[in-house]
């Protein structure tokens, strides 16, 4: 979630009451699915090139042409192969310090992508359609950099953070990092119009609670406790939720969407290097181009 998220809620609030509290349906759904997700299309953003930082496509198993930034780092082989799942705003270049912090501060390589309907990708945003995007995002990381699908690390920021749950349930990973991340979507809406049913009419679900209880691998999550969007509550509902090895960091008076912190860096450290090995290497392609890879 990020910045628009509080209006967006209400939003969603006056929308219970113009349906009746029914079901959502048809254009009552469509207008859900544009409250829940807040794109920003390209060409809005800096999208200076950067040498370091690749251009990528790849294409989901429905067709849809999305588009990521890929970076990785002087070291070879990588400390680790990272998928990073944004939240509901913006686009990839709200994310540099993602690729940063990932390659040049933890030397993991990373891609960080765009939803359908976000930055350079095709398509409108739906709940199964972003889940299926992720899944596209992480078999092309594991072909470009020569890994299994499970030894991915998933990273995933609010919105994000329920995506990468989803994968990591279904597939599991070498670890989930979760970063501002909630119980469910209702629940959040819940939290910010709380004399509305709005979890009777909610399509929109992202149910990381009911999922997280099918992964088994190893769990950082962090959480700012002045978060006014994703309250810090269902944070610690969904940590308490998730099955061990697990760790929680609180970050003192952090909001929804600041800066990595330093003690979140060391932390990120220090998980990273408390990972499993992962399994010997799968050939890596010859060149990227068979891939989808532009620069």
């Amino acid at each position: 979630m990020g910045r628009v998220s509080l209006l967006a809620l209400t939003a969603l609030g006056g929308l219970v009451l113009a349906t009746g509290c029914a079901t959502l349906a048809g254009g009552a759904a469509a207008i859900e699915d544009s409250i829940v997700f807040q794109p920003r299309l390209y060409p809005r953003g800096d999208w200076t090139p950067d040498p370091r930082i690749e251009d990528v496509y790849f294409t989901s198993s429905d067709g849809v042409r999305l588009h990521g930034w890929f970076a990785e780092p002087d070291r070879n082989p990588p400390r680790a192969v990272v998928l990073f799942t944004h939240g509901n705003g913006g686009n990839v270049t709200t994310r540099r310090q993602v690729l940063h912090l990932f390659r040049d501060q933890l030397g993991a390589a990373v891609l960080v992508f765009d939803y359908r309907g976000y930055g350079k990708s095709g398509g409108t945003p739906t709940e199964p359609g972003v889940l299926d995007d992720a899944r596209a995002a992480r078999r092309w990381l594991a072909a470009r950099a020569g890994v299994r699908e499970g030894d991915i690390v998933l990273a995933g920021h609010s919105l994000g953070g329920g995506v990468a749950v989803d994968l990591a349930a279904a597939d599991g990973a070498r670890g989930l990092v979760l970063e501002g991340t909630f119980t469910n979507l209702p629940d959040v809406a819940a939290s910010h119009v709380p004399l509305l049913p709005v979890r009777a009419v909610m399509q929109a679900r992202l149910d990381s609670l009911s999922k997280i209880r099918a992964y088994r691998g190893p769990l950082l999550q962090v959480h700012g406790d002045a978060d006014r969007i994703v309250p810090y509550a269902l944070g610690r509902k969904l940590f308490e939720a998730a099955n061990e090895p697990k760790q929680f960091v609180t970050v003192p008076g952090g909001g929804h969407s600041d800066p990595p912190t330093p003690e979140y860096a060391a932390a990120l450290d220090r998980f990273l290097s408390s990972l499993p090995v992962s399994d010997p290497a799968v050939p890596r392609p010859s060149n990227s181009a068979a891939l989808g890879t532009t620069r």
